[in-house]
């Protein structure tokens, strides 16, 4: 098919801001990045597509930011501890329900996050999205943005990609890999209820509880270490698979089923990660409409199983949808390391740690919970492009196998991630130099007195 082409006239674009450091980006990894720049004492712009900071938590819903902790879990400390911390003062936390966290409520995180952008000086510039990348040579200096004011125009001396899909660095001639469609992680479509009878509900998951080990039911088959398979999990199948006998769903919605978060005093039951959605691509548009769509259709589908099989939930009624897709997996940066299956299985260690994480491992059909103080260092290394200077990529999009993709992805791993970049960029800006070449030593001094823990 031939593709018809346009030439778009060239024009000048007005500079309307200038900084040391510019995270494009605030989710987990973004805000984790510019509130560690900012407190470093350095100028700090944080960009985002939305009119909220926060990513997954806020703009998709996912509350369980470190649904992954128990007694023995050992943590990196820092901001993502933060998160909670704040959240619970400011009354939007609640306990999460499968581990010794708190559930980070995704409407009033939105405010939790204003807060700190605010008190840490860093100027906010939302409803703008990235769109090129302002390079010289194979530096990158800025970054142009689309929003309502049309194309505007930002130079920093670092840039952090916070996007989770490596967008500035790919289009900064960055090396990035991205698996084939059937391989790559599903898409999910988060919604939260209203009208639940809490007392019936919960009657029903004491009396009839789920383990990790009923994941591997039907659709999916989910390996683990032995230690998950009897652990508590708030895990929903039975009343969607009931629906489809019974003709209630039609018979090709196999993949419904999934999690809850929380069930509140109110009647809302929160963070729904029923609706998954397979051979998603999260840099096509096309993808994304068609998964938007079809989410929802099968969100009203689930809501209509529950009403109709799952005791409390008769008069249940959809309270929201996430205002986006939760996508966990698009692009990667090909970093000068990459880490490996080895490394987050076996407690990989790296002269440049700039954090710890535990032995967490979610995705791919596997689910290794951190039960017994294993841990693993996260290296400098794997958010550095190796053909392009000034630019660090946290988040997600981080260098890694596939496997290890499933460790890094999470929410609160980007958030140590993001801590160790913007103390980087802030480091290379105050000592005037690259940050491949940035000094280790004052980075993670650094991290030590914002309270990381290295290893």
């Amino acid at each position: 098919m031939l593709i018809k082409k346009i030439l778009e006239p060239e024009r000048q674009i007005d500079v309307i801001h200038e900084t040391d450091v510019l995270v494009v980006g605030s989710g987990p990894g973004g805000l984790s990045a510019a509130l560690a720049s900012a407190r470093c004492g350095v100028d700090t712009t944080l960009i985002e597509r939305f009119g909220c900071f926060g990513g997954n938590i806020t703009a998709v819903g996912v509350e369980g930011f470190a649904w992954y902790r128990h007694e023995n879990t050992i943590e990196a400390g820092g901001i993502g501890i933060e998160f909670e911390e704040v959240a619970k003062e400011m009354g939007a936390a609640v306990p999460e329900s499968q581990s010794l966290s708190y559930e980070l409520d995704s409407e009033g995180f939105k405010v939790v996050a204003d807060k700190l952008v605010v008190d840490a000086g860093i100027h906010p510039m939302l409803h703008r999205s990235f769109s090129m990348p302002i390079m010289e040579g194979n530096r990158i200096t800025g970054v142009i943005l689309e929003s309502k004011a049309g194309r505007e125009a930002v130079l920093a001396k670092v840039v952090i990609d916070a996007t989770g899909d490596a967008d500035v660095a790919q289009r900064s001639g960055a090396v990035t890999k991205k698996m084939p469609l059937e391989e790559l992680m599903a898409t999910s479509v988060m919604f939260h209820l209203a009208g639940i009878n809490k007392s019936a509900f919960l009657s029903e998951i004491r009396t009839n509880p789920q383990a990790y080990k009923d994941w591997s039911d039907g659709e999916w088959q989910v390996q683990t270490d032995g230690k998950e398979d009897n652990m508590f999990s708030p895990f929903i199948k039975k009343p969607f698979q009931q629906a489809i006998d019974d003709g209630v769903l039609p018979s090709d919605l196999k993949t419904i089923g999934g999690t809850w978060g929380a069930m509140h005093e109110t009647g809302e039951l929160t963070y729904m990660n029923i609706i998954q959605l397979a051979k998603i691509d999260g840099t096509d548009p096309d993808d994304l409409t068609k998964a938007e769509i079809e989410g929802r259709r099968q969100a009203i589908l689930a809501i209509k199983a529950l009403k109709t099989y799952y005791p409390g939930c008769k008069n249940a009624r959809l309270r929201n949808f996430g205002m986006t897709l939760g996508i966990r997996d698009t692009r990667k940066l090909d970093a000068l390391y990459n880490m490996t299956e080895t490394d987050v299985r076996h407690q990989g260690k790296f002269e440049d740690s700039i954090g710890i994480y535990p032995e967490f491992i979610d995705g791919y059909g596997i689910l290794i919970l951190p039960t017994t103080g294993r841990y693993m260092q996260l290296p400098y290394r794997a958010m550095l492009p190796k053909n392009v200077d000034s630019l660090l990529v946290t988040g997600r999009a981080t260098g890694g196998d596939k496997v290890a993709h499933a460790a890094t992805r999470n929410m609160s791993c980007c958030s140590v991630n993001g801590q160790g970049a913007g103390v980087a960029a802030a480091t290379a800006v105050k000592s005037n130099s690259l940050v491949k070449n940035v000094s280790l030593e004052s980075v993670q001094k650094e991290l030590k007195l914002q309270g990381v823990r290295i290893y």
